[in-house]
């Protein structure tokens, strides 16, 4: 298949990474002063394609290269702002502000953890933790997204936001071959703690040999990815 860009002169003309990165940047102070109270520090805000993942945050992964300073990473995933509405993909940056206000105020587990802290903080803000995505899911765990409660703090501050005329204007281009068939006889599985993957039969139990606890199997379990 051959792809063919079309520019238009606007496009020419506009200098994409500041639009960008400025809608997240506005973005992240708007929830911030609604949602937080204005008492997040400044991030760095990235776009990384991390496999199996809509977003991460990791505190001070920044150094200042001119100040004497270090700043926390706060990323989003183009690849998955496919078939995603902006509330949806924003959604997921106030996901990852959770992480910063428990980083900054409360008590962070182990890395990656998503505790009862953090689960709270996020019913707070009008997002409800799952481990399926769905109603029913557990709240606490390695691997845990969510969805946006009705009429919550978060689907009201959006409208707002949104209201203003911030849009989200990028997203990952499809893969080549995307869409065709996958053999449906084995299932790809995922460390959730260091992202190893393997591949198996649908209903296999893999445990990640590299995170592997004794006392602690459970937790080494690896999560089949749909």
């Amino acid at each position: 298949m051959k792809i063919v860009w079309y520019y238009t002169n606007n496009m020419n003309k506009a200098v994409i990474t500041l639009k960008e990165y400025q809608g997240f940047q506005k973005a992240y102070d708007f929830f911030n002063t609604e949602l937080f109270a204005g008492g997040l520090p400044q991030v760095l805000v990235t776009l990384q394609r991390h496999a199996n993942s809509r977003g991460y945050f990791s505190p001070q992964r920044f150094k200042g290269r001119v100040e004497r300073t270090s700043v926390h990473e706060l990323a989003l995933n183009p690849d998955t702002f496919m078939g995603r509405t902006d509330a949806m993909i924003l959604s997921t940056l106030v996901h990852e502000m959770c992480h910063v206000w428990q980083e900054t105020y409360g008590t962070p587990s182990r890395r990656g953890y998503h505790n009862r802290e953090w689960a709270q903080k996020m019913r707070e803000v009008g997002l409800q933790p799952t481990t399926t995505g769905k109603e029913g899911g557990a709240e606490t765990g390695q691997a845990v997204t969510h969805y946006i409660l009705p009429e919550g703090r978060y689907e009201t501050a959006y409208a707002k936001l949104a209201a203003s005329g911030l849009q989200l204007n990028w997203q990952s281009l499809p893969a080549m071959g995307q869409g065709r068939g996958k053999n449906s006889s084995k299932r790809k599985f995922t460390c959730p703690e260091c992202g190893q993957n393997a591949w198996a039969k649908p209903g296999a139990r893999l445990i990640c040999g590299q995170c592997y606890q004794k006392d602690r199997a459970d937790l080494s379990l690896m999560i089949p990815q749909s």
